[in-house]
């Protein structure tokens, strides 16, 4: 009997009723359903706000940042069972990968990128900030902080790990709860993961919930502090977008939509180029990947016409080597699509493509299948159509078979490919192949306004290269035009994206209480401990040194060029400096640099254990022979990261701001020094 799924509301499992059957894509044989019971989204959106945004708040990004951690690693041990139930969905163990490890993937990349890029409070300061009058009292500045909504993320059918995996590591760091609502198709893998999430017991109460089947009005309850992120179809995304609540609330609302991704083999490779092998290896893998169930597949295949034909041939061959069918078969290289109802879609947009155009490959007739009852199973054959009249047939730019399915279009020139590029009214990703820098400095920038990224593949990137279709937690993921015109991933925006950005004004001292990070101007505390004789718990923001004074010789500057090995005439030619804008000889940047550490540093061992880095480093006033400097040394920022060394003392990071003035008050030199600081024993 087939298992009844439930949806996670409100801290417990909901559902028995057997509602929507759902079929295995291998054999079409019943595997769940999905419950009956309906969902009270009041009761949902209540226990995100009142308990969901509290818990998380409980946290700062330090702490959950390293939740996210130990979820990754929770569930890494437990891939499996994943990969077993994704066998479910027609995927190979490759796209499966993609799903599972990819989706954990991103979690370890929100960990890093949170402990390294966010502080341990619950404000992000986006600095600088800029006086705004002329005495120095009054500066502003912008901050970041947690919005106290709801995120509601609605996601395609085929990556129902990653696609909720995505979109929660950024809205959980900006203390967001979720409520993932998974395609119902796939929904059985997705809520498999969230009762693994709900068995670690890793994340606060109400941090995550999960909506098996229909979203009800759950839409209509939201308010304009929550959010919702949608991937799937752009007409479903037009439907969505157009809510009257959403509207009337401005709820942030983010789409990534499918889209008529392109790949253009620059007219400067031929087939005798390892550029030509590589274009037809990334299309071949980009049509069969997932089955071609991939928002980022490449379904335009934009070629020279004098190399359409040798394209082609290429390509037929790569495609009649892929094996079809049950991915727990040894050797078999593509599975089903995710359902028989997607099947008969990606028929019916195929006849589309069909009209007025040649099918080079992909006969269903000659589709040989391996394994036992595959025959019952959703499964499609890699499809190969060809477009000679590209500029003139609107079809192959507008209907988007969601499958192994990709159109070859001819161009003459550059331009005209470019054109044929911008037809398809806006993309998530085009891939450009060239061996010529100057055809991608061209094509690209104009490219870069109709798709949302651009991958540049020639025989140097292929060494590395993620591919066409593998969007990266660094990189932003989302496109303008039919892709949604929204932005997912992208390092640390994406959690900006969840947060409330707002301009607050005030004297540097409140600016330094409020954000956390001592603005100049600010008040200071100096006292007789030197700020790196204190450990990490001991320092506040704001603590400082003035140091003594030094005046600058030119046996400082000889001594300096000697071990350096910087003989630049503007420190060692007295004539030659004359004729400059300065007039005089003056001193190295970085001899002033060497110069104020010696000021400042503390040199017996203590709390301060390495300085690991320099930030915002700006030479402002030349120091010449004679001038006398000192510098002031300010705890800038601390960043609690929760990290033990092998002797289990805990650590933290410091930013400290440093400030080098000559003895007419003017500031010399100045920047960031980052260094690591012991907690108490």
């Amino acid at each position: 009997m087939a298992t009844t799924l439930q949806s996670f509301i409100a801290g417990r499992w909901h559902g028995k009723e057997a509602h929507t059957p759902l079929h295995g894509a291998l054999d079409n044989q019943l595997i769940y359903h999905t419950h009956a019971e309906a969902i009270d989204f009041a009761e949902a959106l209540d226990y995100g706000r009142r308990t969901g945004i509290p818990a998380l708040m409980k946290l700062d990004f330090q702490g959950r940042a390293a939740a996210l951690k130990a979820l990754a690693l929770y569930l890494m041990e437990r891939k499996e069972e994943l990969y077993r139930i994704s066998h479910l969905t027609g995927a190979t163990r490759a796209d499966s990968w993609v799903d599972v490890e990819g989706g954990i993937g991103t979690l370890f990349a929100y960990a890093s990128m949170g402990s390294r890029e966010l502080p341990s409070s619950n404000v992000l300061h986006e600095g600088p900030a800029l006086a705004l009058g002329k005495r120095g009292g009054f500066a502003g500045t912008h901050i970041l902080v947690p919005k106290g909504g709801v995120a509601v993320h609605i996601n395609a059918f085929n990556f129902p790990i990653w696609g909720l995996l995505e979109k929660f590591a950024p809205s959980f760091l900006a203390a967001m709860p979720c409520i993932g609502k998974p395609a119902t198709a796939t929904s059985y893998l997705t809520e498999a993961l969230v009762r693994m999430v709900h068995e670690s017991g890793l994340l606060p109460d109400g941090a995550l919930q999960l909506v098996i089947g229909s979203t009800g009005d759950l839409l209509d309850r939201l308010g304009g502090f929550d959010a919702v992120t949608f991937t799937g179809s752009a007409d479903t995304a037009a439907k969505l977008r157009g809510n009257r609540n959403l509207i009337a609330n401005s709820v942030a609302f983010t789409a990534e939509a499918d889209s008529l991704n392109c790949a253009i083999l620059a007219p400067d490779v031929t087939p005798d180029d390892p550029e030509f092998d590589l274009f037809v290896k990334e299309v071949a893998r980009e049509m069969t990947g997932k089955a071609g169930q991939k928002c980022t597949a490449i379904r335009r295949i934009i070629v020279p016409r004098t190399q359409a034909d040798a394209v082609a041939e290429r390509l037929r061959e790569r495609l009649a080597k892929i094996t079809v069918g049950d991915p727990s078969i040894d050797g078999v290289r593509m599975g089903a699509l995710a359902s028989k109802d997607q099947q008969r879609d990606v028929a019916a947009q195929v006849e589309r493509l069909l009209a007025g155009n040649e099918l080079l490959f992909g006969h269903p007739e000659e589709l040989k299948l391996v394994g036992d009852g595959v025959h019952e199973g959703a499964f499609f054959s890699p499809t190969l159509v060809m477009c000679r009249n590209a500029m003139e047939n609107d079809a192959v730019h507008d209907v988007e078979a969601f499958g192994p399915v990709s159109t070859l279009m001819t161009y003459d020139g550059i331009d005209e490919a470019l054109a044929l590029a911008a037809r398809g009214k806006g993309s998530l990703v085009s891939t450009l192949v060239t061996k010529d820098p100057a055809t991608a400095a061209y094509a690209v920038p104009m490219a870069a306004a109709q798709h949302g990224r651009v991958l540049v593949l020639d025989r140097e990137a292929a060494v590395d290269s993620t591919g066409h279709g593998s969007p990266l937690p660094q990189l932003k993921h989302g496109g303008p035009g039919r892709a949604g015109g929204g932005e997912e991933l992208g390092g640390i925006r994406a959690v900006k994206h969840f947060l409330q950005r707002a301009a607050v004004q005030g004297s540097p001292t409140m600016l330094t209480a409020i954000t956390g990070e001592y603005v100049r101007g600010g008040a200071v505390r100096e006292n007789d401990v030197h700020p790196f004789r204190k450990h990490f718990e001991d320092l506040v923001v704001g603590d400082s040194l003035l140091t003594h004074r030094r005046t600058v010789s030119e046996a400082d500057i000889v001594n300096f060029g000697g071990v350096s090995g910087d003989y630049f005439y503007m420190h060692f030619d007295e004539i030659a400096a004359k004729d400059t804008q300065f007039g005089k000889r003056i001193a190295h940047g970085y001899f002033v640099l060497s110069a104020a550490a010696g000021l400042f540093v503390s040199p017996a061992p203590g709390p301060v254990l390495a300085n690991y880095g320099l930030d915002n480093l700006r030479f402002i006033t030349p120091v010449a022979i004679g001038d006398t400097i000192r510098a002031r040394l300010t705890c800038k920022r601390k960043v609690d990261r929760n990290r033990k060394d092998d002797k289990g003392v805990g650590q933290g990071v410091v930013a400290w701001d440093v400030q080098v003035t000559n003895q007419h008050d003017e500031l010399v030199a100045s920047y960031d020094i980052l260094t690591l600081v012991s907690k108490k024993a």
